[in-house]
């Protein structure tokens, strides 16, 4: 898998330049989009959901967003808002690895493709759940499950919800209750703790299934001797 892990770490490489490009440019709507989101209306939640979507390419201060959306709008309006805004950054994610998939596949040999097929179409899904959370990881995570072709629009986005949920919900809470940013890193890392555990009770659900695959291959050619 040596050409694939080049191109994650090429994804990883581009998205901290950027990160400095842009900060480095000081551009006040992405460092600090606090005077956009100063009034509950319309301009605001578009403002908001249009950051959190192009949060895919650019550095976007999300928690602030999703913070800003929960204490505008309050918990639960503030929860569909952000929601929208990170599956839609996920699904274009999605849509650029999908249009990059050709150049993907003159870069990496066909044997590398198969397997990493193989494996991000058994665990793309729990991966895409897993970084939603997780700056940088989140985003080439998305546009690597797109360029390999191994989830579809649906599980995608149903993946990207269910990853995007808890830090929404979350966020959009401490907004509702005024909290402070102490709290908001400590739900950042509430966060990361669900996605560890999400991780961690998936990968024991397989490995059970597998056990219990090879249990029963085991007990059937006994069971046969036995009876001959």
């Amino acid at each position: 898998m040596r050409h694939y892990l080049v191109v994650v770490a090429a994804l990883l490489a581009l998205f901290v330049v950027l990160f400095v490009a842009v900060e480095a440019a000081g551009v006040p709507l992405l460092t600090d989009p606090s005077a956009q989101l100063s009034r509950a209306d319309l301009a605001a939640a578009v403002v908001g959901v249009g950051l959190l979507v192009t949060d895919v390419v650019l550095p976007v201060p999300s928690s602030v967003v999703m913070v800003a959306h929960g204490a505008l709008f309050g918990a639960v309006a503030g929860t569909l808002l952000s929601l929208a805004g990170s599956v839609g950054a996920g699904l274009t994610g999605f849509a650029l690895g999908r249009r990059g998939g050709p150049l993907l596949d003159r870069l990496v040999p066909a044997s590398e493709r198969r397997r990493a097929d193989a494996l991000l179409g058994r665990w793309g899904a729990l991966a895409v759940v897993v970084t939603r959370p997780v700056p940088v990881l989140a985003e080439t995570t998305a546009i690597l499950a797109g360029a390999t072709r191994s989830l579809s629009w649906l599980r995608m986005g149903l993946a990207a919800a269910v990853g995007s949920l808890p830090a929404t919900a979350l966020y959009a809470l401490a907004g509702a209750a005024a909290a402070g940013f102490v709290s908001v890193s400590l739900i950042f890392a509430v966060v990361l703790v669900l996605a560890a555990v999400t991780w961690l009770v998936e990968r024991r659900r397989a490995r059970g299934g597998r056990e219990g695959v090879a249990d029963s291959d085991e007990t059937g050619p006994r069971a046969q001797g036995a009876e001959g």
